[in-house]
């Protein structure tokens, strides 16, 4: 009677482990309503909440010690460093970075904290990744109407780049150069212009040099604009405003950041035609005379409701240090040493604007 007491038991548990994984498969992967998968299951909404948020919490608690482990050395940045390098011809780069809005439902009691200024409630999260498409650093949680030029200073990524916590490599010399350049991180205009963080120059009608640094500098920081699509084409959760307390939220955000690195980690182990979570042609991709093909996650990604762009992040003010970086690195990107046979062509005839707009 006692062995099949014990049988029934882990019988119960496996039946528990496989029905978990399954909502919460069907959850990340299709952004259905946990009130219809409840009614799916035929389970109280209760029970459901109770597994995604078990779940999630597991998933990254396993995976995060080997599939989102930020950088911590210089050699692990210079590593990072040689891929932006070498793939898309930004040298001293440890990485693209972007931040962005996650909708969700009106938290219960939080007034106007988590409403933003396009009129949805949301918490603003930052990422960084490297030149494969995989999040190195993420920063998650704080409220919403924080989208303003404090949210940047206030995350946990800014307070520790402001704060020279981040171990970056010392500066180096730019192949071929002269001059000594510090590793710096590229973003969009929403970022401030900081010694470690290079934005574009500000404007529509730049010099042929300034153009061609915006050229350059976009073709780095598209990485990041890659990786977030290919998060909400394969993660459908994020298709329209989840429906949680803020700790789910964030819980939820970790898991499918974690996920996404540890299934790309998966893809770059098997031959092209083999990979099903990022498959061929499915990022952007260039050709040998640096003319860009859209990735197919756009075609996917029209409209993500559940992720938005934050357009304000940090203030317009800059030191004279940061804009001698940058005017370093434009002149450079001009020299015989730093240039490609392709840029003048694409600034020469406009074809930088040709570039698929971010549809997240």
């Amino acid at each position: 009677m006692k062995k099949k007491v014990v049988s029934a038991v882990r019988l119960q548990h496996s039946f528990l482990s496989v029905f978990s994984k399954n909502i919460h498969s069907i959850y990340l992967a299709t952004g259905n309503d946990q009130q219809s998968i409840a009614l799916h299951y035929r389970v109280g909404k209760s029970t459901i909440c109770s597994i995604i948020q078990e779940t999630t919490n597991a998933i990254w608690d396993v995976l995060s010690t080997s599939s989102m482990v930020a950088p911590s050395t210089p050699d692990e940045w210079r590593n990072i460093s040689k891929g932006f390098e070498e793939r898309w011809n930004f040298p001293n780069c440890c990485g693209a970075i972007d931040g962005k809005h996650v909708v969700i439902q009106c938290p219960a009691l939080s007034g106007s904290t988590f409403f933003n200024y396009k009129h949805t409630f949301s918490i603003n999260l930052m990422a960084a990744c490297d030149s494969n498409f995989c999040f190195t650093m993420l920063d998650v949680g704080s409220p919403g109407r924080n989208s303003d030029g404090g949210v940047f200073a206030s995350s946990g990524f800014g307070r520790a780049l402001e704060g020279g916590c981040l171990q970056l490599p010392a500066p180096r010399r730019l192949p071929g150069g002269e001059e000594e350049v510090p590793y710096v991180f590229t973003a969009d205009e929403a970022f401030p212009l900081q010694h470690h963080i290079m934005r574009p120059y500000p404007g529509r009608h730049l010099e042929e040099k300034k153009a061609i640094f915006n050229y350059r500098l976009s073709r780095a920081r598209r990485t990041i604009e890659n990786t977030f699509g290919i998060l909400a084409a394969r993660w459908r959760v994020f298709r329209r405003p989840i429906h949680a307390n803020i700790p789910k939220v964030i819980s939820i955000v970790k898991a499918t950041y974690v996920l996404h690195n540890w299934l790309k980690g998966a893809d770059q182990r098997v031959p092209g035609e083999s990979r099903h979570y990022c498959p061929q042609n499915f990022t952007d991709a260039e050709s040998e005379n640096g003319t860009t093909a859209p990735g197919g996650w756009r075609d996917e990604v029209t409209e993500a409701d559940g992720m938005r762009e934050i357009h304000h992040l940090g203030s317009n003010n800059y030191s004279l240090i940061s804009a001698t970086i940058r005017e370093s690195l434009c002149e450079y990107f001009v020299s015989p040493n730093g240039e490609v046979p392709w840029q003048y062509a694409h600034v020469r005839r406009g074809f930088t604007s040709q570039t698929p707009a971010n549809t997240l």
